[in-house]
């Protein structure tokens, strides 16, 4: 069975689901530790649904853009947002497939979003939107977990997506049902510095799971 999330699709998921504003959200376990040591500036949360992780995000200090497809979705965010941490929060609704966000930022994260295109034609995508020193985070379900195959992936195929020298690979896990991979995009400054040139790139980290067991690409 195949699925199409497209508009009405998630118009349809989140109809009524005032239970979906409560409690923090599966993302922010995975939030807290890979972005622990970041220091907060401007991120995008593509894909953001009822707003908890780009809530969350304001809290600790960052700027946030969050956008998503679905109006449900969104008013259910505006339910949810309370308190001072909500203003540094910009809600957009659009198709993240098409939109131009017109800037850069210093984190792009994304939680579980299935979009109407392929997961790594999406990923390749809101990767550009990375400004250089900054951060992509993608926390996506694993392939093979009991999750729609074209919903899902694994941890060495978006590694793949991000290419040495522009791109170095923090975190390229699987844990349970879930895909964490962090990588940062380096800046011109960077690749000086390192003298990455020829054979001196560096290497893709294996792929981890959470529980540090080291898992064959």
């Amino acid at each position: 069975m195949t699925h199409e999330f497209d508009k009405q699709y998630w118009e349809r998921h989140w109809h009524g689901r005032a239970e979906a504003t409560t409690g923090p959200g599966p993302a922010v376990g995975h939030l807290a530790r890979e972005l622990r040591d970041l220091e907060p500036g401007t991120a995008l949360d593509a894909g953001c649904g009822t707003g908890a992780a780009a809530l969350w995000l304001a809290e600790q200090g960052w700027r946030v853009t969050a956008a998503d497809l679905s109006s449900e979705a969104l008013a259910l965010a505006a339910d949810r947002a309370s308190g001072g941490a909500a203003e540094s929060v910009r809600w957009v609704e659009t198709d993240l497939t098409t939109w131009d966000p017109g800037a850069q930022f210093d984190l792009v994260t994304t939680h579980y979003a299935h979009p109407a295109t392929s997961q790594l034609d999406f990923y390749a995508r809101i990767a550009r939107w990375v400004a250089p020193g900054g951060t992509l985070l993608v926390l996506a379900h694993l392939h093979g977990a009991h999750h729609v195959a074209e919903a899902a992936v694994t941890a060495e195929a978006v590694t793949g997506l991000l290419a040495a020298p522009d791109w170095e690979v923090v975190t390229a896990a699987e844990s349970g049902h879930d895909v964490v991979v962090r990588a940062v995009r380096r800046s011109v400054e960077d690749h000086a510095q390192a003298g990455l040139v020829g054979h001196d790139l560096p290497v893709r980290p294996a792929v981890r799971r959470l529980d540090g067991d080291l898992v064959d690409p």
